[in-house]
């Protein structure tokens, strides 16, 4: 996996642990948190006539992390 973006000492911290706890590697990790926030992004513009939430109102990656029970 190319290395896209640097991530801040709290996030690779976070990463590092769950790595250790999971037994997944990081690459693995942050996959599967863009694929949960695609997934959560896409799905209220797949349905038909839904409002498109303004950018303000967006979930942050930790909010994400936490939802998907990998945030700590």
């Amino acid at each position: 996996m190319p290395h896209l973006l640097r991530f801040s000492r709290d996030v690779e911290s976070r990463l590092e642990y769950l790595a250790q706890q999971t037994g997944m590697s990081k690459a693995e990790l942050i996959e599967r948190c863009v694929a949960f926030g695609l997934e959560s992004l896409e799905a209220p513009l797949l349905l038909e006539g839904a409002p498109r939430r303004p950018a303000d109102d967006a979930p942050t990656l930790d909010q994400v992390l936490r939802e998907s029970g990998l945030g700590a």
